[in-house]
């Protein structure tokens, strides 16, 4: 899940990456979604950073956060989280 807040809008620059490694894994196995934080009070802990978020979840539960657009530690965190 792509976190963001609506002043800075999700990270355009990544959906790339996540279409290129859903294409290699399948697309049963990698979900890839957009969050407004400021609209979702579960995620209130991610408002005011000027930096993406993105959340891994896992049988519904978070299991990796990643801060930052640091493309080969995202890919390596989707690669090890599948």
């Amino acid at each position: 899940v792509d976190a963001f807040q609506a002043w800075c809008g999700p990270c355009k620059t990544v959906v790339d990456l996540f279409q290129k490694i859903r294409n290699e894994v399948g697309s049963n196995l990698l979900h890839f979604a957009v969050a407004e934080v400021d609209s979702i009070d579960a995620l209130e802990g991610f408002r005011g950073q000027c930096q993406p978020v993105f959340l891994f979840y896992a049988g519904g539960e978070l299991v990796d956060v990643v801060r930052g657009l640091n493309a080969p530690l995202l890919q390596k965190t989707i690669l090890e989280q599948l």
